[in-house]
């Protein structure tokens, strides 16, 4: 069986993702402020492999657990479920202006929402 990341066409699907992705978070209004003084170039490459494993492709991704990752910007800049839920939409208004099928964006969804108690600093 195939895997999400081969299903939505692989390291050049992930990379075209990941870029207008950026410009749409970068964008909106509810969550720019985070990626203020950001280096948007290297959060890219970042977050391409994260989601490159996340996806089901190849493993690079050697960067900090989820949690300790956005520590910082739930105890300093208030993240929360709203911005979470905003950066959710912008992952799947991305993925359909890529024309990826309705089932894979609900597939990538369901792997984001997976991360939301990490990425806020939830205890489960």
């Amino acid at each position: 069986m195939s895997s999400l990341y081969e299903k939505i066409g692989g390291e050049a699907a992930v990379d075209a993702a990941v870029e207008k992705f950026y410009q749409k978070v970068i964008a909106d209004e509810r969550i720019k402020h985070f990626f203020e003084n950001v280096d948007l170039k290297k959060l890219s490459e970042h977050q391409k492999r994260f989601l490159t494993a996340a996806f089901g492709g190849p493993n690079e991704y050697s960067g900090r657990a989820m949690n300790a990752a956005h520590k910082r910007l739930v105890e300093e800049k208030g993240l929360n479920d709203q911005h979470f839920d905003a950066v959710l939409e912008n992952l799947g208004a991305t993925l359909k202006e890529l024309q990826v099928p309705d089932e894979l964006i609900a597939e990538a969804a369901t792997i984001a929402e997976s991360t939301r108690n990490d990425v806020l600093n939830k205890t489960t």
